[in-house]
């Protein structure tokens, strides 16, 4: 296997990028709008055989030529991704993989933490890493009604304050879930920090970090899929597989969310939720938006206020705490 090599496809290397798309649709995929690497294997004529890519910490986009499967280069692309990812310093990595292709990344160290029948599977590389999370959290397992909540809080509103309260108010104890990927225009510790000071007086709380576990939205594999649609669906599937392992671990028998009209995605998340999450035993309850004047409140709304400097009309929408987290030099 001495003719090939590997090498880095830069984005504006755009034949490289063209014969990279090529191998991908072969294998029914598209190229994830959200990589920051992808390499590809080249034969002695210079030919592209297989391909792999990043996004973060995650593996994906994986093809290998039609006519040098069984040849192993999808091992070595998988290798030159891991030797990549440790330079960046990532050693806990994640893949998305179809199905048919889960035991032979199986063979290759990965361990499945969930999948979406005939769509996906989610793995990682680490044996211990999702029961591990699991049986931490299963240390603030309480007695009583459980029930979660998941919020991004970009950044925390009213909103989100009002459906913790709602939710804590119909529990023994509520689990809320900040998501806790860096890819919001508040960073992970800020919106931490902002549900943490809103929640304080709410005294059956606890609060968790999602981890790489509840999956972000922004670095969902859509490769799978063709439309948008069902990419939010078999996202919505697959993080309710993930939950459905956490709601074992706390005991959790009801999960609220936030009604949000506006929003197409989320209108397809929450029917996903309502239809599947009673099948395991979770009732799924969808809060209506608190309104302010009149309009539901949103972090879109928060984050428009700040963009005009409006402080006045961020006193509405935010509670004190997050208010004078916005507000402070700091922030500013």
């Amino acid at each position: 296997m001495n003719e090939f090599y590997i090498a880095q496809v830069l984005p504006g290397d755009l034949a490289g990028m063209e014969a990279v798309d090529r191998l991908l649709e072969h294998e029914g995929l598209r190229r994830d709008e959200h990589l920051d690497y992808t390499c590809a294997m080249y034969d002695a004529e210079g030919r592209a055989v297989a391909t792999g890519s990043c996004c973060r910490n995650t593996l994906r986009c994986f093809a290998v030529s039609a006519g040098h499967r069984g040849e192993g280069l999808l091992n070595r692309i998988l290798t030159h991704l891991i030797g990549y990812q440790a330079e960046r310093g990532n050693y806990h990595l994640f893949l998305y993989t179809k199905p048919d292709a889960a035991a032979f990344f199986g063979d290759l160290g990965f361990h499945e933490i969930a999948r979406v029948p005939g769509s996906l599977v989610f793995m990682e590389n680490r044996r211990s890493g999702f029961s591990g999370y699991l049986r931490q959290l299963a240390q603030t397992r309480r007695d009583g009604v459980s029930a979660a909540v998941v919020m991004n809080a970009n950044p925390f509103t009213l909103g989100h304050q009002y459906l913790a309260e709602q939710a804590a108010a119909h529990c023994d104890a509520l689990h809320l879930f900040t998501v806790s990927e860096d890819l919001s225009e508040f960073s992970f510790a800020e919106r931490r920090n902002m549900v943490r000071l809103g929640t304080a007086h709410i005294p059956n709380v606890i609060l968790h970090d999602c981890g790489p576990y509840i999956i972000s939205a922004a670095t969902f594999p859509g490769y799978f899929l063709k439309e948008e649609a069902q990419i939010v669906e078999a996202q919505a599937r697959l993080d309710i597989e993930v939950f459905k392992r956490i709601a074992q671990a706390l005991n959790i028998t009801e999960r609220w969310v936030g009604e949000e009209p506006a929003s197409v995605t989320t209108g397809i998340y929450n029917r996903v939720m309502a239809e599947a999450l009673p099948e395991a035993g979770i009732r799924c309850i969808v809060l209506p938006r608190k309104e302010a004047n009149g309009i539901p409140i949103s972090a879109g709304a928060v984050r428009e206020c700040l963009r005009r400097g409006d402080t006045q009309a961020l006193k509405a929408l935010v509670p004190e705490t997050t208010f004078n987290c916005l507000t402070n030099p700091a922030a500013q």
